[in-house]
């Protein structure tokens, strides 16, 4: 394993700092993937409902 001396506390810090906004990030869009994915079925649903009552009349 590497020596770090003297930063060894700045250089984790550093290390940990960024793979807890990466993971942040990557939770973030798969939150959003599934709220958009979502709102899309809720828009498509409507849309489909949309044309059955226009084509029934």
């Amino acid at each position: 394993m590497m020596e770090l001396g003297k930063y060894a506390g700045a250089v984790i810090g550093s290390y940990a700092a960024s793979v807890a906004l990466i993971v942040a990030l990557v939770a973030l869009s798969i939150w959003k993937g599934a709220r958009v994915k979502r709102a899309l079925s809720e828009v498509e649903a409507r849309a489909e409902t949309a044309k059955a009552e226009k084509k029934n009349g």
